[in-house]
């Protein structure tokens, strides 16, 4: 499959001046997908260099690289440790990860992750694990629904939307089924937003995305070589605070420890102060990378 059909990668010049590539490092992309991103990694190692990819989505797998500096490991990237140590990988230079949706993924519409395509509410990115979208909707308590859509949808009108779900629920198995039963909820004018911040919801509570992350995170601190870097592109703000806060502190809630200087401790450097975002001309390339933004952190030789 070519990469340009399955997903174009997002800020890749950026992603790959980020990270420093050594010619005969040791690095890892946490959000195979397509392969865009490894790809282009792969062209700045020599044969000595080695990358490894993640990904627990079966049609992401059929990517795999025919080039023997390449790993794919089909798993989450919240094993990242214990599954680079089944490889004897102590300690890598550098790590990208590309969160969210891949284009494939929005397209296919058996997956359920898109509005605009009407399929079996499903949502999940390894269709071998977890519970489907339709069954959470139909089968979580008033208060668990109004959880997922108040923090991870940030909805404002979130105890109406629960409402509509509650009395609708037996029928909401595909798509345009949830849409309908919503549809008197979505502000005139803004429907698509309002489908986006609902799905978005759902999608994160499906994979149990921020836990994921959080994971990933902790566990960046111990598999990067001091002065490795970690580069993560982001597209919506709970990520984005995530990382933002992680980088700037080693804590997720961002509260800051300063030694008798004044100096912030944690195990990262910031060296991107403010987000990297997509120019103009990429926006209009591949409009999905919008809400991109790429932030860049250097592990420490702090605890």
């Amino acid at each position: 499959m070519k990469e340009g059909a399955y997903h174009t990668p997002v800020l890749l010049k950026d992603c790959i001046e980020a990270l420093l590539i050594k010619q005969n490092g040791t690095y890892v992309d946490v959000t195979f997908g397509g392969g865009g991103h490894s790809q282009e990694i792969l062209k700045h190692l020599s044969a000595k260099g080695r990358l490894f990819g993640f990904d627990c989505d079966a049609d992401a797998v059929k990517n795999q690289i025919d080039d023997k500096r390449f790993t794919l490991i089909p798993r989450n990237f919240r094993e990242l440790k214990s599954a680079l140590l089944e490889k004897n990988v102590k300690q890598i230079d550098g790590l990208l990860a590309d969160l969210g949706v891949s284009s494939h993924q929005f397209d296919t519409a058996e997956r359920g992750f898109s509005t605009r395509l009407d399929s079996e509410l499903d949502m999940r990115m390894n269709k071998k694990q977890g519970r489907p979208a339709s069954e959470i909707v139909r089968t979580y308590s008033e208060e668990q629904l109004k959880r997922v859509f108040w923090e991870y949808g940030e909805l404002r009108n979130t105890p109406q939307v629960v409402k509509k779900i509650m009395a609708n629920r037996n029928q909401l198995r595909t798509v345009n089924e949830l849409k309908e039963a919503i549809a008197s909820c979505a502000e005139r004018g803004k429907e698509n937003q309002f489908y986006a911040k609902v799905f978005q919801a759902l999608r994160i509570e499906v994979n149990d995305e921020l836990s994921a992350l959080k994971e990933l995170l902790e566990q960046s601190k111990e598999v990067l070589k001091p002065g490795a870097r970690i580069a993560v592109i982001s597209y919506h703000s709970l990520e984005d605070r995530l990382v933002k806060n992680f980088f700037r502190s080693g804590k997720f809630e961002g509260e800051v420890e300063t030694d008798v200087y004044g100096n912030v401790k944690g195990p990262f450097k910031v060296i991107s102060r403010k987000p990297i975002l997509p120019s103009e001309t990429e926006i209009e390339r591949n409009s999905r990378a919008r809400s991109a933004k790429l932030r860049i952190a250097e592990r420490t030789n702090e605890k």
